[in-house]
């Protein structure tokens, strides 16, 4: 933002030896990403992404490849289930199990990286695998600790001196960056791991996941010399699902967390609709939502406020492009936390233009439908059981993010969960 002020809405910095326009503020990027979406719909250099992927994968592929994914991956994730239950359904089910890992905590302190995680990471792995994993199963804890540990080394000052000079660090014999490429072929022996499992399995007429349907796929174009449904492409689009699903959606919980302790009044605002609307006899549903504009606009300024992927992912202008930037007014507190953002006079929900945690335009993240019902579904699940309460004064509660790089990281924290 204080380059923006000084340069505009559009300017260049170079990192390291690539050249990269910023765009600043919603109109510029919205300009960009919506009204001339095809132009900017490649996806830019990110090199510690890209030593692994090779470009290959949803995330970080490009050309047609990239819309043949995209289409199928958004076709088989909208239809999920192929008839079986919901995803609303699944996400309930999996609160359930988080509500009961919450109350055996018996009031005492806990970090709440893990069990926020393995629950969230569980929803996106019933859609690619099939099933969820109980807790204690070694291949959901690994694929957590890959995800949380490359998570911190991407958003660390290591992790930007990557991106920065890739061909540099490559020569040096120790670093973080050999940690996560470590990580990276761990998350990827465990991928194919699951691969060959489903591969001895397999039924073409009764697929039972995102797997499934991505082998399916590549037996019936295998005698397609230019298909784009290759075994690594199924393998680093898996990395990229289970990624974008466990990491952002349980970051954006453990800065809810910490917002909700530094501001109880909020806190106990939100669990006042909750009471109104839903009561305590049973679970809130996404039918809810509409009828708790407090609690949807609460969950859209933790979003606005965490800023969990700051930079978002890189793009890239297919052809030669004319754009030029424009000014526009300045947000009023975007320092301060305040749900009144999000609400109108009236007190109702009320949306943003400028509201694009998930990106926009045609590399919107695929993923936004999950995430929504998520964040509600466990936001208000656990406000409705429990109340966050602090170790220390909630004036002390430091909002200001661990690192800042790829993703904004919270600061570790322990807290108590009271029954109420």
């Amino acid at each position: 933002m204080a380059l923006s002020k000084e340069y505009g809405s559009m300017y260049t910095v170079y990192l390291g030896p690539r050249r990269v326009v910023v765009l600043s503020g919603y109109q510029t990027v919205k300009e960009a990403l919506v009204d001339q979406g095809e132009e900017f719909s490649g996806r830019g250099d990110y090199p510690v992404f890209f030593n692994f992927t090779k470009g290959n994968g949803i995330a970080f592929s490009n050309g047609e490849r990239w819309k043949a994914l995209r289409k199928f991956s958004v076709q088989i994730l909208r239809n999920f289930g192929m008839g079986k239950r919901s995803i609303e359904e699944r996400i309930l089910e999996e609160s359930s199990f988080l509500l009961e890992s919450l109350q055996n905590t018996q009031g005492e302190p806990f970090d709440p990286v893990f069990v926020l995680s393995r629950s969230v990471s569980n929803i996106i792995c019933s859609v690619i695998f099939g099933h969820r994993f109980d807790y204690s199963d070694e291949r959901l804890l690994a694929i957590i600790r890959f995800i949380n540990d490359n998570f911190q080394i991407m958003s660390s000052p290591w992790g930007e001196l990557y991106n920065i000079f890739p061909g540099l660090l490559d020569w040096l014999p120790v670093g973080s960056h050999r940690r996560m490429f470590q990580n990276f072929r761990g998350m990827k022996d465990l991928i194919a791991r699951s691969i060959r499992e489903h591969q001895a399995t397999l039924d073409p007429d009764n697929p039972r996941d995102f797997i499934d349907c991505f082998l399916t796929k590549m037996a019936q174009e295998k005698k397609d010399p230019l298909t784009h449904f290759q075994m690594d492409t199924l393998l680093m689009t898996t990395h990229n699902l289970l990624f974008g699903g466990t990491e952002t959606v349980g970051t954006t919980l453990r800065h809810a967390f910490l917002i909700l302790m530094k501001y109880p009044k909020i806190q106990a605002r939100v669990q006042e609709e909750i009471d109104a609307v839903v009561g305590r006899s049973r679970q809130p549903t996404l039918e809810d939502r509409a009828a708790m504009p407090y609690t949807d606009a609460v969950i859209h300024e933790v979003q606005r406020f965490a800023d969990v992927i700051p930079m978002n992912l890189p793009h890239r202008v297919i052809k030669d492009t004319a754009f030029r930037g424009f000014l526009i007014p300045k947000f009023k507190t975007p320092q301060e936390f305040n749900p009144e953002h999000f609400l109108d006079a009236n007190q109702s929900f009320k949306k943003s233009p400028a509201f694009m945690p998930f990106s926009a335009g045609r590399r919107l993240c695929l993923g936004e439908p999950l995430a929504k019902m998520e964040l509600f579904l466990y936001f208000t699940a656990i406000l409705q059981r429990f109340t966050l309460q602090p170790l220390g004064a909630p004036e002390d509660i430091d909002l200001t993010p661990l690192s800042s790089g790829l993703g904004n990281v919270p600061r570790p924290f322990k807290l108590r969960v009271l029954p109420r």
